[in-house]
């Protein structure tokens, strides 16, 4: 790139609200900014904010505008579709009422109908397909209501992995959160996708789910959002969610 293209890095840097521009040269002289690779120390470096990839503190900024990060707490009886065909209730329903230019956004995270909770929406097609892949093995949390007394040695048996009618299948976490008259409340931890996993593996150990809900997709958590509301993920979860996929 020529020396008089595109733009200052500590622009860019202040443009995608990491700090104020004085800061941002700060940050770039001590050797916390890189750009494609390499960590840029001076001031006068232009980037192309539309190819270049940046990163501060080796957590990747993102910097273009067009690109739409958010989370959806989705609730019990809508599916996990843009749109359907049988006009049930779906995500593309709350979607279109309350985000501007939704014609591109993917869903990352399918849930059934009857599951509640985190689903990520984002136009950002790479980010996307790494996040549901299999091979990036992104972990995903779910809290669960399961019929029945918990024993102590059922995180083990999950852990070491358990057989089902299409393949073996584990958890990478596993807790006891609480106990209630005749059920217990556990934390369930997997990465792998295959469809009602969650819900096949308790029944399979006997613990049949009552109610499920999804609390977190890698980094990104539920926290106190409220059911059927979108927020947008902050900075940070963004980088980490690029992290956790090499992008």
């Amino acid at each position: 790139m020529a020396d008089d293209e595109g733009i200052r890095l500590q622009k860019v840097l202040s443009q995608a609200g990491i700090a104020s521009r004085r800061v941002a040269e700060r940050m770039i002289t001590d050797g916390r900014v890189e750009v494609d690779g390499h960590i840029v120390t001076e001031l006068g470096t232009r980037v192309d904010p539309a190819v270049s990839v940046i990163r501060v503190d080796g957590a990747r900024v993102q910097v273009d505008d067009d690109l739409m990060y958010l989370a959806l707490n989705k609730p019990v009886g809508m599916y996990s579709t843009m749109s359907d065909e049988l006009g049930r209730p779906c995500i593309g329903d709350v979607v279109e009422h309350r985000v501007r230019g939704t014609k591109k956004l993917f869903h990352v995270g399918r849930l059934d109908a009857d599951t509640e909770g985190l689903i990520l929406l984002t136009n950002d097609g790479e980010l996307a397909h790494r996040l549901t892949h299999p091979s990036y093995e992104v972990p995903k949390t779910y809290l669960a209501t399961v019929t029945g007394k918990v024993p102590k040695g059922l995180g083990k048996t999950l852990r070491e992995g358990v057989e089902l009618d299409d393949g073996p299948a584990s958890v990478d976490d596993f807790a006891l959160v609480d106990n209630i008259p005749g059920k217990s409340l556990v934390r369930v931890t997997l990465h792998e996708g295959r469809n009602r996993i969650v819900r096949r593996l308790l029944e399979h150990v006997g613990f049949p789910v009552e109610a499920l809900v999804r609390i977190a997709i890698g980094e990104v958590t539920l926290g106190e959002q409220k059911i059927e509301t979108i927020r947008v993920l902050t900075r940070k979860e963004i980088g980490e969610l690029y992290k956790a996929v090499g992008m």
